[in-house]
């Protein structure tokens, strides 16, 4: 016992000493970032006033180097994230922002079953939206040398944005990777599609009406079709080649007509209302991740909307659990 109490106190003044010395390096990359900032266009009032609070947090590397790996295969994932109580709790969500959510609705062609769904999933329709102090995790991730120069550009673009007024600094606290707001943006996403929809100067994500006009914003600016579908679940025959199987959602490769897929698939008669000559993609989610997974199984046919969830999150599953939630709100509403 002795050895091991020992042992422990070794490691814990292990820890302290390497502590220690990144909050020295850290100080030292606050000033190199300020000179950054400063050839961006940042106030240097602005720098000082947000960069003196800031600070190191050691548990953001953590999160970033250990993520928890899900190995539910797709139809627990799904479930999951799809199950009645979440519909109801979107349903809920829906009869106390009826009129805002039925106007956002109408103005940017996005049906309100797709934000309900997305905003049921990121924060469980805003209850759960982080409690990290955004600013110091960007900072932290920005000093931190994996992935450095994405969220340095990040760190800038929301400095430039509390620069310029559009963000009140007092209310970034979100995710320990920096997204904010009841839709989880990062500040790119902000700048780039983030609105002031109820004009009061602010873009406040965490405020119903600019968060919903928001997120209907960029899905619209993505390139959104309300008239096609997301997927279909499909059975695939054996002799589809493999190399038609997507497992990764960095890029969908292989697309074809839809008319050439039929084929290989043995209940294709569910896609006779959809257009042969649109262009598709197959994904199988489960096997990359799971064990012993069926290759062929679960199997889905996934269209441009899909792909336009993928560039909100880039998780096969994941946009298959948005879809599949919007389709179960939508026969509720």
């Amino acid at each position: 016992m002795k050895i091991i109490r020992k042992l422990l106190i070794l490691i814990l003044l292990s820890f302290q000493n390497v502590y220690a010395d990144y909050k020295i390096e850290f100080e030292n990359w606050k000033n190199q970032f300020k000179l950054e900032a400063l050839s961006n266009d940042v106030s240097e009032k602005t720098i000082d006033m947000i960069m003196a609070n800031v600070r190191f947090l050691p548990k953001v590397i953590e999160y970033d180097r250990f993520q928890p790996e899900f190995y539910e295969d797709t139809k627990t994932y799904i479930s999951k994230r799809s199950s009645k109580k979440k519909v109801e709790k979107g349903i809920k969500f829906y009869s106390q922002n009826s009129d805002l959510i039925n106007k956002v609705e109408k103005k940017f062609k996005i049906e309100k079953e797709l934000l309900l769904a997305l905003m049921g999933i990121e924060t469980n329709f805003g209850t759960y939206v982080g409690k990290m102090d955004i600013l110091s995790s960007l900072a932290t991730l920005s000093f931190d040398k994996r992935r450095s120069r994405f969220f340095t550009n990040e760190l800038i673009i929301l400095l430039k944005l509390i620069d310029n007024n559009e963000i009140d600094y007092k209310s970034l606290y979100g995710s320990w990777a920096g997204a904010f707001g009841f839709f989880q943006f990062m500040p790119s996403t902000i700048k780039n599609h983030a609105i002031d929809y109820n004009n009061d100067n602010y873009i406040d994500l965490k405020n119903a009406e600019d968060a919903y006009a928001s997120a209907a914003n960029y899905l619209n600016n993505m390139g959104w079709n309300d008239q096609t579908p997301c997927f279909y679940k499909i059975d695939l025959k054996n002799d589809i080649p493999k190399k038609f199987l997507n497992v990764s959602a960095k890029k969908l490769t292989n697309k074809k007509k839809i008319k050439f897929f039929k084929k290989y698939i043995k209940n294709n008669h569910i896609l006779d209302s959809i257009d042969d000559t649109i262009k598709v993609a197959v994904v199988t989610p489960d096997k990359d991740i799971i064990p012993d997974a069926e290759t062929l199984n679960p199997a889905y046919i996934v269209f441009n909307n899909y792909e336009i969830i993928l560039k909100w999150n880039r998780s096969l599953r994941f946009a298959l659990a948005v879809c599949t939630l919007k389709d179960k709100i939508k026969n509720e509403i």
